[in-house]
């Protein structure tokens, strides 16, 4: 396997899936002549052309509308957010009331393949308009699925199958992982969505942690497995919806306690959605509460230590481990 960055994962994932299928192609602000604001999409206009990797005015209600119209007549567009932030600017409209409704307003008769991908959450200094996780809100929507791949080889392997899938997948890439070195198979490549990641195995806790955070969370269990002698499994759900509620649910059965980890806002984020289905699937497993870690309920402050503060720490997920196995 290469040692390659996340970015250049997900570049390989478009062009093997733009060589395979002539029906896929690429469109944002800046994909094109500028190679990508985060150069994802680097030299995929040279190879394909200005008909399949096309530069869009800034208009995300625009562009992403063009997309939901190119899927209904059965292409496969990949329309890239430059940054999900830049989503509310008309581009939740088509999602929300066009992309992932299609199917069940049409009876069955229009699919909506389309891939709607970009930088999501805290990027490092990029304040309280371009730090946001969005995460929760796609996932509440019925008729969208969401993933958000934590490493180079689930980047890879997750927008293969995105991009193959029929119906609109909202693809959400932490902005902090794109210079990320990491181990990414070559050639063909696909993970299925709705199967979580066992990162690694332990006895005592379970941790569930999604995109950035997973990092921050296997960091938090050396420590926690060296310093408390508390035997850590964790698990990286890779997709959110749909969810892999069952390799949860045995991981949870055998160690009785449950800690879940996320960037995005604590009221209403994903991990109440997570708890609430650990509560339904593992009751009578559980030896404590659930307890959540997530970022804090104030927008994202521009001073670097205030947003190390905001965002869940090394730190608040030993105090929570610790919480849940009354140490």
């Amino acid at each position: 396997m290469a040692l390659i960055e996340y970015r250049e994962a997900l570049g390989q994932a478009i062009a093997e899936e733009m060589e395979r299928d002539d029906r896929v192609f690429l469109m944002g602000e800046e994909v094109a002549e500028y190679n990508g604001a985060y150069k994802v999409s680097k030299g995929l206009l040279a190879k394909f052309g200005p008909k399949r990797v096309i530069d869009t005015p800034i208009s995300e209600c625009g562009f992403t509308g063009i997309g939901v119209g190119a899927a209904m007549h059965g292409l496969k567009p990949i329309v890239e957010m430059m940054t999900w932030n830049f989503a509310l600017v008309g581009a939740i409209d088509q999602i929300i009331s066009n992309a992932a409704k299609t199917l069940y307003m049409s009876g069955g008769q229009f699919k909506c393949p389309m891939v709607i991908r970009g930088a999501g959450g805290a990027g490092g200094k990029l304040a309280s308009q371009h730090s946001q996780s969005f995460e929760a809100l796609f996932t509440h929507i019925p008729g969208l699925k969401v993933a958000m791949p934590a490493t180079g080889a689930d980047a890879k392997g997750l927008l293969k199958t995105a991009i193959r899938d029929e119906d609109p997948i909202i693809f959400i890439e932490s902005e902090a992982l794109y210079g990320k070195k990491f181990e990414v198979p070559d050639g063909e490549h696909l993970v299925p969505f709705g199967v979580a990641d066992v990162v690694k195995e332990g006895s005592d806790v379970t941790i569930i942690a999604h995109s950035r955070i997973r990092h921050t969370a296997a960091a938090a269990i050396e420590r926690i497995e060296s310093e408390l002698g508390i035997s850590c499994e964790l698990i990286d759900p890779r997709t959110l919806r749909p969810f892999d509620i069952e390799t949860v649910a045995k991981s949870v059965a055998k160690t009785n306690r449950c800690v879940v980890v996320e960037e995005g806002w604590h009221w209403c984020g994903v991990g109440a959605q997570i708890a609430e289905s650990v509560y339904t699937y593992c009751f009578d497993d559980l030896d404590a509460p659930v307890v959540r870690v997530a970022g804090l309920d104030v927008p994202m402050p521009y001073n670097p230590k205030l947003e190390a503060a905001v965002l869940p720490s090394i730190d608040r997920i030993i105090a929570a481990v610790k919480k849940v196995t009354y140490k």
